[in-house]
């Protein structure tokens, strides 16, 4: 995020896209909703009616995969009308006059066909982001212009062109002035418990703690030094879709898979199970036997995160000080203490001297901490003692700095805020005869990720027990679907027997599955052959699908079994 969450509520703007906030991220929904009481005007791009949408001023309810039409055809309207920030694009941004050309073909009118959005609605949404335009026209900021803020999840980057939608929304952010000031910024939602952290400190394929790249010699160089070894890899890894198909390849033998359940989580899920079980080796490090652990050669118990030391790092770029406030059950370890038995042990059978019996052997994780700072400029100036109350947000590069809460306030990282003048592009699956639905992927509000922890909590599967499939009134009626009945649903994956919920919140032709339920997992029908060039990302978000009434289908079977002489 490039802002706080605390800023939402003082917005005069929010754009929500590809965000079930309130299911997803109830506590920053609440500033949502704060906000929209205090007068703030909030826009909502989604393909389904999200329960956000009822404090919502304006909801552009688009055909799945469609949304960088709008985004496209907000920026054209914006340069049309006059609502750009001239003297911000001028003054901190380059690549302006290449974007804006390309921008120029993409009208309102071309994006309403494409997304079935009205043009008024696409004009009104472009108008109020860009001016900062609040419903009771009282801003709390007394500047010309309001701030407005952008939301973002998962539902626009997991998809084969996620890097183009982050970066039209950044697009969007500087064409309007829109950052490094209060309330405003262009702000991901981090879904998963310290997903942030993680990717602070390195556990991403290109990228050494910090988001320092692994091709960069110099910085690989600095960092091999403080840690004592000669070199460190230079290339680019392997992401969790690449590395199953390498291990269909004979690539990939063995995996040491922590705190992730790919049987789950991971699109076209007969692929990955098919390579996990032609693993050689697989360890699974987690708190409970998941559906992936179900498959390993050696289990490792961990420790949860209310069990143990150590540091969270929010979707607000805020680390925080984790104490335990349970004992850890029979033999789980803290994750840290596991990796550096198992590294030491590793060492010693290989014969390697690191020149210190205790090159592995921390005291405590405020010990590893005190490292992390020494190869992670975002976090230099960052103890145990300075995070003990609130914690800090990165970048704190010294002991004095306070954190950062706004980021790209004087000048962007790079320098120049870059303009990437992206074109429109569809997703890698449309809808056919054959499979004439599309289906997107979810949360639900009581559940978690793939069900690890929420569905082994009783009040939680209490209130949400099993899956359903939401399908609109039109769709069900097609094949004589009544709401509550068995329904089957088909890709060129594979398929899911479930529930059916007719609902409004869906329009025709788009049906939604939470990914959480492992009687019907989701990702057996998603897609893993369409990947983000760049973040390398599969398309969970739009997959061609049918579905099928089994009820209706034996009916008509005895129907004409009937008919039969």
């Amino acid at each position: 995020m490039t802002n706080s969450i605390a800023e939402i509520r003082d917005a005069d703007c929010i754009f929500i896209t590809g965000s079930n906030t309130a299911e997803s991220h109830p506590v920053i929904s609440y500033e949502v909703v704060r906000a929209a009481k205090r007068g703030a005007n909030v826009i909502i791009v989604d393909p389904r009616r999200v329960p956000l949408v009822d404090n919502a001023t304006l909801f552009l309810q688009i055909k799945p995969g469609s949304d960088i039409y709008i985004f496209l055809a907000i920026m054209h309207i914006i340069i049309r009308e006059g609502w750009a920030d001239e003297q911000f694009i001028a003054a901190r941004t380059e690549g302006y006059d290449e974007f804006r050309e390309v921008v120029k073909a993409y009208t309102p009118e071309m994006a309403s066909l494409k997304s079935g959005v009205p043009v008024e609605q696409i004009e009104e949404a472009a108008r109020i982001y860009a001016t900062g335009e609040r419903v009771d026209g009282r801003s709390i900021y007394d500047e010309p212009r309001g701030h407005s803020t952008i939301l973002y999840a998962m539902g626009i980057t997991q998809r084969s062109n996620g890097t183009d939608m982050v970066e039209t929304l950044a697009n969007l952010a500087m064409l309007s002035g829109q950052v490094g000031k209060p309330s405003t910024g262009v702000n991901p939602l981090r879904g998963q418990a310290n997903v942030q952290g993680a990717c602070d400190l390195g556990c991403l394929v290109d990228v050494y703690p910090g988001y320092q790249a692994v091709t960069d010699d110099a910085k690989r160089a600095k960092i091999a030094e403080a840690w004592g070894v000669e070199s460190l890899p230079g290339e680019v890894g392997l992401t969790i879709v690449e590395a199953m198909r390498a291990v269909h390849d004979g690539k990939v033998h063995a995996m040491y898979v922590m705190g992730e359940n790919p049987m789950m989580s991971d699109p076209n899920t007969t692929h990955v199970e098919a390579a996990i079980r032609m693993l050689d080796f697989l360890v699974v490090q987690d708190i409970f036997l998941n559906e992936t652990g179900q498959l390993a050669h050696l289990l490792l118990p961990a420790a949860s995160s209310l069990e143990k030391y150590g540091t969270f790092t929010n979707t607000e770029r805020r680390v925080q000080l984790l104490q335990p406030i349970l004992k850890s059950p029979g033999e789980a370890w803290p994750d840290w203490k596991i990796t550096a038995e198992i590294a030491a042990h590793f060492d010693a059978a290989m014969g390697i001297d690191r020149g210190d019996p205790n090159y592995w052997r921390y005291k405590n994780t405020a010990q590893i901490f005190a490292e992390l700072t020494e190869v992670t400029p975002i976090y230099a100036g960052m103890d145990y003692d300075r995070l003990e109350e609130f914690g800090l947000q990165w970048p704190c590069p010294t002991p004095e700095h306070p954190g950062t809460p706004i980021l790209h306030t004087k000048g962007f990282s790079r320098g120049l805020g870059k303009f990437h003048p992206v074109e429109a592009r569809d997703p890698a699956e449309q809808a056919d005869e054959e499979y004439p639905l599309i289906l997107t992927t979810g949360r639900v509000l009581y559940h978690y990720h793939t069900g690890t922890q929420t569905r082994r909590s009783a009040p939680l599967d209490w209130v949400e027990p099993r899956g359903y499939v939401e399908i609109n009134a039109v769709d069900a009626a097609a094949i004589q679907l009544e709401d509550g009945q068995a329904v089957v649903i088909k890709s060129r994956r594979g398929e899911v027997r479930t529930k059916a919920q007719i609902s409004k919140d869906v329009p025709p032709g788009t049906i939604f599955l939470a990914f959480h339920w492992r009687e019907a997992p989701a990702n057996m029908l998603t897609q893993d052959f369409a990947l983000d060039p760049v973040a390398k990302i599969p398309e969970y978000k739009v997959t061609a699908v049918r579905i099928e009434n089994p009820r209706a289908k034996l009916l008509q079977k005895r129907a004409a079994q009937e008919q039969t002489p």
